[in-house]
C-alpha cells in the first residue's frame, strides 16, 4: 500500500484486479476479481475495467458481460438497475438477472 500524502486523495493501489458484486433484491448473483465488465447503460452500452474513476450510472435491460481476464468471459441478461464504481470496486444492482450460457 502506498502511503496517503497530507492533502491527498485517501485511495489505495491494488495490484490486483477489481472486485465485482452483482446483486438482485433476492441474492447475490456474482461475485469475485475481475478484469472489466460490459454493461447496458440506458444510453447504450459501455464497459468499466480496472482501476476505473468513480462512476455511478443508470443501466437498462440488456445483457452484461463479466470479463474475468482477457481470455474468459460470462454473459448474464439484467433488467433495470444502478451500478456503482468506487476504490476498484464495481457494484451492479439489478432487478433481475440470469446467467446465460455461451
Amino acid at each position: 500500500m502506498i502511503p496517503v500524502l497530507p492533502g491527498s486523495l485517501p485511495f489505495t493501489i491494488y495490484d490486483h484486479n477489481m472486485l465485482l458484486e452483482v446483486l438482485t433484491p433476492e441474492r447475490k448473483i456474482y461475485a469475485g476479481e475481475v478484469y472489466g465488465v460490459q454493461l447496458p447503460g440506458i444510453d447504450g452500452s459501455f464497459e468499466i475495467l480496472d482501476k476505473h474513476a468513480p462512476l455511478i450510472a443508470a443501466l437498462g435491460n440488456g445483457k452484461m458481460k463479466v470479463l474475468k481476464d482477457k481470455a474468459h468471459s460470462e454473459f448474464f441478461t439484467i433488467s433495470g438497475g444502478f451500478v456503482e464504481v468506487l476504490r476498484n470496486k464495481a457494484t451492479v444492482l439489478v432487478e433481475g438477472a440470469v446467467a446465460v450460457e455461451k
